[in-house]
């Protein structure tokens, strides 16, 4: 155990002093901050303001409407010709357009769905989306007017509608968006977590094969304890940036409640964590967190670090052997997004617990209400198969570890590692 941890010790501080790790540790919340905020910014200032012709055969589309409307929405002007629609038909960029709508005669009870945005080049469906809501707008106003809809009845017509949501009778302060929001978040860091730090460990074996330091190494500690000890060190590099990341969000949102943000950008995000924190139980959620997260790094990072012992300096051979065990956990993802529409369906719940799947599909039910949603025996019968899993996905790296790593030159393959891994001592 005293070799062990000695292991532990020199994989953790030789990554958490490195320049890339604090600053990855600091610049992935304000890059995730900008990636909010400047995505929005973005996807805003990419519409384009279109000045668009309308040819008008059923005269419904008056200019007085299309100016009404203009006036109140600026994101695309819409222009009545006449005269002058022959001209704008045959080069309406010479006309000073975007483009034309040809309206053809039409009922109005009717309508019509054969409607088309015509012009020189290919505009995206962000621009034309705004030219259509100011048509319909239109064409509801038109609607009213021929059923001599006045505008109150219009308000109420407006107002008047039903809204459904799901509610656990069980659990008055679950908020479903909300689980929904948070198991994807969980799930995709675990995502991001396991094919990151465990194609690190990979590496580490894959460059302490290449230098020769793993001769000595074996040498006077046990494959099993060589292992356990590289992941061990750093999984816990790994949970440090993530304790690292909550502090900073708890930073954030007692900074914002002591200094009363209530308006703006600080007040919606103190707002919206206030409805996180009393519509989940934060306790449970990062103590499940924190489990599925470091188990199922021990699990794949254990495959990933066989892989690394087996292979040389050729990463194209690492990534081929790597590719099956990247495969499942781009299924996990896919089998994730199956159970945050529905819980409670069965490949939801054998997802959680079968072990390779279980650290992605888990952590996106758990949000739902435990024991509600997932009961205490799934989620007890699924920590307890991951941590069988990970002990024996670390003994069968270590098997695989021993032979893999004095060996040069030969490329394995996956019926070979099986054999070094069941093959009598």
């Amino acid at each position: 155990m005293k070799k062990t941890w000695i292991i532990i010790k020199r994989e953790y501080l030789t990554r958490v002093r490195k320049k890339t790790f604090i600053i990855s540790t600091l610049l992935f919340p304000l890059l995730y901050i900008l990636l909010i905020f400047g995505m929005g910014y973005i996807a805003k200032e990419s519409v384009q303001n279109l000045k668009v012709a309308i040819i008008d055969s059923s005269g419904y589309f008056t200019a007085e409407k299309l100016a009404f409307q203009n006036s109140i929405d600026k994101s695309s002007t819409l222009l009545l010709v006449k005269e002058e629609a022959q001209k704008v038909i045959a080069d309406h960029q010479a006309e000073g357009y975007d483009g034309y709508i040809i309206i053809p005669a039409m009922n109005w009870q009717t309508g019509t769905d054969s409607l088309f945005f015509k012009a020189n080049k290919s505009y995206g469906s962000s621009s034309t989306t705004l030219v259509e809501s100011k048509l319909n707008r239109i064409w509801n106003e038109i609607k009213n007017d021929s059923l001599q809809i006045d505008g109150e009845k219009q308000k109420i017509l407006a107002g008047s509608h039903l809204g459904l949501s799901s509610k656990n009778i069980k659990d008055e302060r679950a908020n479903v968006k909300i689980a929904e929001g948070i198991g994807y978040v969980s799930g995709l860091l675990i995502y991001f977590i396991l094919l990151i730090y465990g194609s690190q460990v990979m590496m580490g074996v894959m460059e302490e094969k290449t230098n020769r330091i793993a001769e000595v190494l074996v040498s006077s500690v046990k494959p099993f304890q060589m292992m356990l000890g590289k992941i061990l060190g750093i999984g816990l590099v790994a949970l440090t940036q993530f304790f690292l990341w909550i502090a900073f969000v708890l930073i954030v949102y007692n900074i914002g409640k002591a200094t009363g943000g209530t308006d703006g950008i600080t007040g919606q995000v103190v707002g919206n964590m206030q409805n996180l924190f009393s519509s989940v139980d934060v306790p449970l959620i990062l103590f499940c967190f924190g489990f599925y997260f470091l188990a199922g790094f021990f699990f794949y990072s254990s495959l990933y670090g066989a892989i690394g012992s087996a292979v040389n300096e050729d990463m194209r051979e690492a990534q081929s052997l790597s590719f099956p065990i990247t495969m499942l956990v781009i299924l996990s993802i896919a089998m994730m997004s199956a159970a945050i529409a529905n819980p409670t369906s069965p490949l939801a719940v054998w997802a959680s617990i079968i072990p390779f799947s279980s650290p992605i599909v888990m952590m996106a039910r758990i949000p739902f209400g435990v024991p509600n949603t997932v009961p205490w025996w799934q989620l007890g019968l699924s920590m307890a198969l991951l941590i069988l899993g990970f002990v024996f996905t670390v003994w069968f790296a270590g098997k695989i570890y021993r032979t893999g790593i004095l060996m040069y030159g030969k490329k394995p393959t996956w019926k070979e590692m099986l054999r070094w891994a069941f093959r009598k001592n």
